[in-house]
């Protein structure tokens, strides 16, 4: 199973962290980067369960930030749930 998703993913929020306005939405975004990092290279890939508490944050985090920052999160969004695809389960 590839996880470049979860590699792109981890690109796009460190990208996303860099254009945020807020403090805090830019130490929540980078913090999901690493962590997309780590689940790209960890032994066992992340499951369904996971990658939607990724995605609740991260949809939390994009609703109060500008626009490059939104479509980041969005295009990360889109890699998380290709990478879903691929997941057996739900």
């Amino acid at each position: 199973m590839s996880r470049d998703e979860l590699e792109r993913v981890s690109e796009l929020l460190r990208d996303a962290s860099a254009a945020a306005d807020d403090d805090e939405a830019r130490e929540r975004l980078y913090d999901q980067s690493d962590q997309f990092a780590d689940l790209a290279t960890a032994d066992r890939g992340p499951d369904h369960g996971r990658l939607a508490r990724h995605e609740r944050i991260l949809d939390e985090i994009g609703d109060d930030e500008n626009d490059e920052v939104r479509t980041a999160i969005d295009d990360a969004l889109a890699e998380i749930r290709s990478y879903r695809e691929t997941l057996e389960g739900v």
